[in-house]
């Protein structure tokens, strides 16, 4: 429901700065500016849960980890983000299109491997289930929170709005698609896993804690101390490069999104600060790469996911309300989902039970983040907005060239292909060479 509120502010303002823009068009710029606070601290929060997810799956394979080689690990982590998105949006998104091919295949063949243990051993797999509430409900908020967070990320689809090509029918498909994508990987892969490993085994392993996939895929396969090897190496190195993309994409809208604050003159210059060279805003990547690895360093990962939790729950309760706002100056006419009141109300509900749901020191840390944002606000809202900045940022030539230079790029220029080709046997009109030509 929140996924569809998203798409719904999508079609009707698609602006760059996502939930920022549309809680500014609907209520003024200081509710803009703390609903784009929300979300670029839920994103920095987030930013470091993986390094310190990375260095737990590492332990997996390296059991002897000290808490300054963890450290290490951790700090070159965060310097190969920096280095991919300072050389630019192309070496980042390359990077992360291989991230994400490298990383499914190993889902898939756990899956695969799994899903092949369940049929020849169905008694065993069953009684895995059973019970299948062995905890009961007493814990179930604090769960749905920490498996919340691993669906977040759709939101970040909508940042770069005015960089995407027909964005009022394309960021609402992809937030619908890419949730579907995510939502049928993470039961499969969730189903085999308690399958095959009993929880008590989950709960009380440390490696099996660590690195759960890789730990069940080494069972499966034990029968073979070989097979069990190779599995648990495929599969464990499928989940590092996991955590490296999804933190990888997670960089590049964070520092865009800071970029669009400082354009409107409610962030400091520094961070729509441009490099010479790269044209990417480098001072913002280093600077929230920087201080997410120091909190990665010191922070637990339950309370960061938490607290990363509370804070874009802030900004979806910002986005969900701010459909009635944005259906009010812009009524154009839309598909009997776009005008449903029922999605964002049933959002705005959701939000507010994962607020509800996320611990005292969690929701203190995040009320406080929020408190720091005002004297920011109050500090840079009266200056005027950086207007070179912004014009170079969503004058429509910039936009048509970046859209057309970016169907040369990443999974674009293959989807591009496979899309003509089905366009062309079915003798339709390829639309976006018509584009070209006007």
């Amino acid at each position: 429901m929140i996924a569809l509120s998203f798409a719904q502010c999508a079609s009707l303002l698609p602006r760059v700065g996502g939930p920022y823009a549309y809680a500014r068009e609907a209520w003024g710029p200081f509710a803009g500016f703390i609903v784009g606070w929300s979300l670029w601290l839920a994103e920095w929060v987030s930013l470091a849960v993986f390094p310190v997810a990375f260095v737990r799956y590492l332990t997996f394979f390296l059991p002897g980890l000290d808490l300054i080689s963890q450290t290490a690990f951790k700090g070159l982590f965060v310097l190969f983000l920096i280095a991919t998105n300072i050389f630019g949006v192309r070496a980042a998104g390359r990077t992360n299109d291989i991230l994400t091919i490298v990383k499914l295949a190993p889902l898939i063949l756990f899956a695969v491997v799994g899903l092949s243990f369940v049929f020849v051993n169905p008694s065993a797999a069953a009684s895995n289930f059973s019970p299948f509430l062995p905890a009961g409900f007493e814990n179930f908020g604090l769960a749905l929170v920490l498996i919340f967070w691993a669906y977040a990320g759709f939101e970040v689809s909508t940042i770069p709005a005015e960089e995407i090509k027909d964005a009022k029918r394309t960021i609402p498909r992809a937030i619908i698609v890419g949730i579907g994508i995510v939502t049928v990987f993470y039961l499969v892969t969730n189903i085999v896993l308690f399958a095959v490993v009993p929880s008590t085994t989950l709960a009380s392993n440390p490696a099996a804690a660590n690195a759960p996939i890789a730990f069940a895929t080494a069972n499966v396969l034990s029968w073979s101390l070989a097979l069990a090897l190779v599995g648990k190496t495929i599969v464990g190195g499928g989940a590092l490069i996991s955590v490296a993309g999804s933190d990888e994409s997670g960089m590049i809208g964070t520092s865009r999104l800071g970029y669009a604050l400082a354009a409107d003159g409610l962030f400091p210059r520094i961070f729509a600060k441009i490099h010479p060279k790269y044209k990417t805003p480098y001072l913002a990547i280093i600077i929230q790469a920087v201080t997410a690895l120091i909190a990665a360093v010191v922070g637990q990962l339950q309370i960061l996911m938490a607290t990363s939790v509370f804070l874009l729950a802030v900004a979806y309760v910002g986005t969900c309300l701010s459909v009635f706002w944005l259906r009010r100056k812009f009524p154009t006419p839309q598909s009997r989902w776009e005008t449903s009141s029922l999605i964002p109300i049933l959002g705005i509900i959701f939000s507010v039970f994962l607020i509800s749901q996320c611990g005292f020191v969690q929701i203190a840390a995040g009320l406080l983040m929020l408190l720091v944002g005002i004297p920011i606000y109050i500090r840079y809202s009266p200056k005027k907005e950086l207007t070179v900045i912004k014009n170079a940022l969503i004058a429509r030539e910039v936009v048509l060239e970046k859209a057309y230079r970016q169907e040369d790029r990443f999974l674009a220029h293959l989807l591009r292909h496979i899309k003509r080709g089905y366009r062309r046997i079915r003798g339709k009109e390829q639309t976006w060479q018509t584009a070209e030509k006007d």
